[in-house]
């Protein structure tokens, strides 16, 4: 059986401690509350998928903080940002690249017919599942938009 996403966080955190990587332990204690947060709140114990989105939704905002640092002229704050999101990024899986990412989508639009604007619902909804966590979905809606437009 293969190792889940949050055994290998618990992994992480263990190896993190015992190589006395201060920032790397701190950044994983911070995605494990998160997730114990959510777990706590739902009343459930997530799956992989659910820990992916919590990761997402965790670079995502360091993403709007960093932009918020640089606007501001805090580039210490906005260079720890980023080193957040490099550890993050390690429990994620690889992003797709833009040809794949193309391919998706021109395969979602051919599988549901879409031809206008109203069906891009249509087509973000098989693509979701697919390209979740290994895609911005927000470049993905405008490439959608830029097809069906």
């Amino acid at each position: 059986m293969s190792e889940t996403l949050k055994e290998r966080l618990q992994q992480a955190v263990k190896d993190a401690m015992k190589a006395r990587e201060k920032e790397r332990l701190g950044v994983i204690r911070l995605i494990m509350a998160a997730i114990k947060q959510r777990e706590v709140d739902e009343r459930i114990e997530l799956d992989d998928t659910q820990i992916l989105a919590v990761l997402e939704k965790m670079v995502k905002q360091r993403r709007e903080s960093i932009s918020q640092f640089e606007l501001a002229g805090r580039d210490e704050l906005a260079a720890k940002e980023a080193a957040e999101i490099t550890i993050i990024s390690e429990f994620q899986p690889e992003p797709l690249s833009d040809a794949e990412v193309d391919a998706a989508i021109e395969q979602a639009l051919q599988s549901t017919g879409a031809s206008a604007m109203k069906d891009m619902g249509k087509v973000m909804g098989v693509l979701q599942g697919q390209l979740k966590g290994r895609a911005d979905m927000s470049l993905v809606s405008a490439k959608i938009k830029a097809r069906l437009s």
